[in-house]
Order: structure tokens, then C-alpha cells, then sequence
């Protein structure tokens, strides 16, 4: 399903989106992962219009028709970057206050915008990422080593030559070990996969994850933010976390026991036979978190 794609200009990229909904209604932004787009959210976004919301979805840099305005821009994918364009992108559209929902990349932009403007979200859904784990020093058990194999490939060359030899076949084999569970058609990953062929995708994403492991420098104009999101020890965000028990990515272990990091209201849900793709395994259930958070 394609829908007709919108357009805004920040000061450094013309991000693509897709905006559903009345727009006098509270607007909900939903921020797509790495390797995803903005089909992730077909079906909450259609529940959610039909709660009376207004909703945007927009492709993330280096994902489909998103665009740098210059090339000399740096093309980081470094999540406070990341953080920072959902923040231009609002800015840009006019909007002051919103529900932020993010899975994957977005979850981990979603954590950098609740740091960096707290005034301007009003509750955050993060799905498949715990707090703190942006965090290159951080400590991670054996089994999450293993399962994050492919950052550890994207840190050599050789990664880098097999994703951009294969983008499709490898993003594939991704989703597949991701949600082992989920037993997607390939109508299904061909659409999403089209974000793919975005001429800065392998850029972004090999950046991304070097950068969050220390192997690669990040872009000077982040440093401010990346100093603030570094030190910040409390989200005062109302905020839900999401995760599956069966993520053969990020693993449910490391979204546990974060309480103690939020200062208002915070839950975090466990979803059985559940992986990776929570939004598109259990859309019903990410509804219901949304609308628990604007209860909140």
C-alpha cells in the first residue's frame, strides 16, 4: 500500500512523510527502524485515525525519499541526529506538543527527543529499545553480543561490501532472524524494501551502528546534544515500553528494570510470541499502548 507521499524542507534534509487524520486533532508522530519504513505503521496508523488522531509518518534519513539538501552535509546516522530531525521535523510542520512513538531507530531518537525537549512531547511509546542503550560504554551479556552480530559485521569492510551488494538479501535475512515468529509475504517486504534504494541508506546505517559503538566519529553539529543526552540521567516523559519476547535482535533483557530512570508515569510490557516487529506483529496492542498513554 502506497500512500501519497508530503514533503517538508529543515536545514539540512527534505524529509518524506505521510500525514493521516483531522489536523485539529492531537498529533501522534510515528518514527520507523532500521530496516523499515513507514508500512511498519499501516495498521496502527489506521486505528488510530479512527480514534479521532492525526498522524505522521515520516522516512527517515537515508530511507526512501528523504533526501539531504547538501552534499557536503555530513551523512551521519548517529541517533542524536536521528533525535534531531524528528525535532526539525515538527518544527517545520508547525507543531508544538505531540505523542512520540518510535520503534527500533525511533524508539532510540524517541529517548534523544524526551532528553533534549521535554516540553514538546507529551507521552512516549518506545518499542523494542530500553533507555540507556544508546550508550557506547554500556554492558551487554553474551547473548545480546551474539544477536547484534551484523553491528559487529558494519564496524569491517566486509559488512559494508555485503550490504550494499545486497541490500534486499540482507535486510531479508534481518527481519527473518529478528521475528522468528512472524511469517511475512514477500509482497510485504518489497514494499518496504523500496526505502532501501535510497541513495544514502548504506551510508547512514554503517554509520550508525560504528558510531554508536565508538568505531566513528559523529558529526560536529551534534556535539551539544550528544553532551546533553550523555549526562541526562532522568526522562520526566510519560512513557511506555513495548517488547517481544521473542526480538532476535535487541533482547527483552535489555529494556528490563528502567524504572528507576523515569520520573513520571511508566510501564513496559512483555508481549509473548512477539519478536522484532511489534507494530507489525501485534498492531492491536501498540493501539491500546498509545491510547493508555494519552489516558496517562
Amino acid at each position: 500500500m502506497t500512500e501519497k507521499l508530503k514533503y517538508v524542507q529543515t536545514s539540512r534534509l527534505e524529509i518524506a512523510y505521510e500525514e493521516k487524520g483531522d489536523r485539529k486533532n492531537l498529533p501522534i508522530i510515528l518514527v520507523h527502524g532500521f530496516p523499515d519504513d513507514v508500512r511498519t505503521w499501516d495498521a496502527v496508523v489506521s486505528a488510530l485515525v479512527e480514534a479521532g488522531y492525526r498522524t505522521l509518518t515520516p522516512y527517515l534519513r537515508g530511507f526512501g525519499r528523504s533526501r539531504f539538501l547538501h552534499e557536503e552535509t555530513p551523512r551521519s546516522g548517529q541517533l542524536t541526529a536521528l533525535g534531531q530531525d524528528v525535532i526539525d521535523f515538527a518544527n517545520a510542520l508547525g507543531i508544538g506538543k505531540f505523542i512520540l512513538v518510535g520503534h527500533d531507530w525511533g524508539a532510540r531518537a524517541g529517548y534523544v527527543v524526551s532528553v533534549a525537549r521535554p516540553d514538546r512531547v507529551r507521552a512516549l511509546l518506545a518499542i523494542s529499545v530500553g533507555y540507556g542503550t544508546n550508550n557506547p560504554g554500556q554492558v551487554i551479556s553474551f547473548a545480546q553480543a551474539r544477536a547484534y552480530w551484523y553491528q559487529w559485521y558494519f564496524s569491517t569492510e566486509r559488512g559494508r561490501v555485503a550490504i550494499e551488494s545486497d541490500r534486499k538479501g540482507f535486510c531479508r535475512k534481518l527481519w527473518e532472524t529478528w521475528s522468528p515468529g512472524w511469517h511475512f509475504d514477500d509482497e510485504t517486504f518489497e514494499e518496504t524494501a523500496k526505502s532501501f534504494d535510497n541513495p544514502n541508506f548504506v551510508d547512514i546505517a554503517i554509520h550508525s551502528y560504528r558510531h554508536r559503538w565508538g568505531y566513528a566519529p559523529g558529526d560536529p553539529y551534534y556535539n551539544n546534544l550528544e553532551e546533553l543526552v550523555a549526562n541526562a540521567k532522568l526522562i520526566t516523559v510519560p512513557t511506555i515500553v513495548i517488547h517481544g519476547e521473542d526480538d532476535g535482535a535487541t533482547l527483552p533483557e535489555t529494556s528490563a528494570d528502567k524504572e528507576k530512570f523515569f520520573t513520571n508515569f511508566y510501564k513496559r510490557y512483555v508481549l509473548s510470541n512477539v519478536g522484532h516487529f511489534v507494530q507489525r506483529e501485534n498492531p492491536d496492542f501498540v493501539v491500546k499502548a498509545i491510547l493508555e498513554l494519552v489516558r496517562s
